[in-house]
């Protein structure tokens, strides 16, 4: 079965998806005149903007939803594993990726608003929605949601389950079967309740979690601040070939800074878009800049502070793929993934490293359940509308749960190919369908633009943008124009 699986992992995440989600990244970056840097200060304005409604969580709200799904078990064990391929390159490669997604986030998150629609009472989007309502490919757009439901709710639940329970063992000594049974309790105390009560911990937890991790991690750099300027050197030499040991693998620190980069923050692969379509806000763009500032938070900052964390102390190994001679071992038998991130934090703080590890991967990996299970449902709420399968919601819930326990018990190796798999089948079709529908994408954008220098707060009406297939924006703009 694994063998199987990483022949998949092989196939889909070689060159073309590295080149693609760079591409995607640089092409928005150019067309939108860089507008994950000219807009940062009103991205931090527009996270203040807390109005909700009955149909609809607060910007920051679904900013922080998103958040709890970007920020996981790839910011820990995905950085320690793209560290352990491609060497302290890789973390360069993972900052480049991430200031290009800024602006695919930006694209994805504003056509999730753009074509968002009513549903069950709650407001509902994501990449098959505008898949459907811009492209009026409405065969795709069932494809794309299978595939998503399949991806968050079969594929990928594993990775968050399996590195919790690996971490509490690791720490604690508490058998996965245990702590798998835990989550699914949980969990399904949640996901049971509905997207307000999602929206409502993930705006209490992920924040807090967060400023926690980079507290940690200044701490452990104010240990070692001599070793400060080495670890830069090394990263850099080390990203551009001019190292001596890691300079024949830059291809490789490449290909895995992106590829974690893409996993940990998913800028352009769809996954925001769900949470983003769910904000009450005045014009699309707004949620846009709000999720293309949650890519610096994820993995500009708690990325950058696991990588830092791990190099400074010097806690891991480098092995490229296809060799079993490794580059560097510093700490022989050591399997990438959390266990370096918990044994850099132990030089520092003992034994209390390890479980303050644990803990911030529970805190990570359970938030960012809680975010999967939202992008499966909303799938399922647009399939049940396309195909009339009104029971698929109770059995999503049951096979949801089911997989998060069955993840925990099983192999590490098997659950990341599995989750590979999942966000890279994603990410292709995403990516192709917001570069092919750039035209609304970049109109939106220019509206608020135009709004923006008239000094005003910008409200949108797709008539006066030229964009069709925005029935809500008319009934939004008709609304305000009554109360003006």
């Amino acid at each position: 079965m694994e063998t199987i699986v990483n022949t998949l992992v092989d196939y889909i995440w070689g060159n073309a998806l590295v080149y693609l989600a760079l591409g995607v990244g640089l092409y928005f970056t150019v067309l939108t005149k860089a507008v994950q840097f000219r807009y940062i200060p009103e991205m931090i304005r527009l996270l203040r903007e807390r109005k909700e409604s009955k149909e609809g969580i607060s910007s920051f709200q679904a900013f922080c939803m998103a958040l709890s799904g970007r920020v996981g078990v790839g910011n820990i064990a995905g950085v320690a594993t793209a560290i352990a391929a491609g060497g302290p390159g890789a973390v360069f490669w993972m900052g480049v990726m991430a200031f290009l997604g800024g602006a695919s986030a930006f694209i994805e998150s504003t056509l999730a608003q753009l074509y968002k629609e009513k549903a069950d009472d709650q407001y509902r989007g994501g990449s098959p929605y505008y898949i459907e309502k811009g492209l009026k490919l409405k065969g795709f757009a069932i494809f794309v949601a299978f595939v998503i439901c399949l991806s968050y709710g079969v594929l990928v639940p594993g990775i968050q389950a399996n590195t919790i329970a690996t971490s509490f063992n690791t720490a604690f000594h508490i058998p996965p079967f245990i702590t798998g049974a835990l989550i699914v309790i949980l969990l399904g105390l949640i996901i049971f309740g509905g997207i307000k009560r999602i929206a409502r911990v993930a705006d209490k937890v992920v924040p807090i979690m967060a400023l926690a991790y980079v507290i940690l991690t200044l701490i452990i750099l104010g240990a070692n601040v001599s070793e400060i300027p080495g670890m830069v050197k090394l990263i850099l030499t080390s990203a551009f070939g001019t190292n001596a040991i890691f300079g024949g693998i830059v291809g490789t620190a490449i290909a895995w800074g992106v590829r974690r980069s893409v996993f940990s923050n998913v800028a352009g692969a769809g996954e925001a878009t769900f949470s983003s379509a769910a904000a009450e806000v005045s014009h699309p763009a707004k949620q846009g800049l709000v999720q293309g500032f949650s890519i610096y938070i994820d993995t500009i900052i708690v990325c950058t502070a696991t990588a830092l964390m791990i190099l400074i102390t010097g806690m891991y190994n480098v092995t490229p793929p296809g060799t079993t001679t490794p580059l560097v071992e510093n700490i022989p038998g050591v399997v990438a993934g959390t266990a370096y991130t918990q044994a850099a934090v132990s030089t520092v703080f003992n034994d209390f490293g390890s479980g303050f590890v644990a803990i911030a991967i529970f805190l990570f990996a359970f938030t960012t359940l809680m975010a999967y299970y939202y992008i499966a449902e909303t799938t399922i709420v647009y399939l049940d509308k396309k195909l009339r399968f009104p029971f698929l919601k109770l059995v999503l819930k049951v096979i949801f749960l089911l997989v998060v326990y069955v993840g925990s018990v099983q192999s590490v190796s098997l659950m990341w190919g599995l989750g590979d798999i999942g966000f890279g089948s994603m990410s292709y079709l995403n990516f192709i369908a917001i570069v092919l529908l750039t035209k609304p994408a970049i109109l939106v954008l220019q509206d608020y633009d135009r709004q923006k220098k008239a000094g005003l707060d910008p409200i949108f009406d797709p008539r006066e943008a030229g964009i069709q297939n925005a029935e809500f924006w008319i009934e939004y703009s008709n609304r305000h124009k009554r109360i003006e």
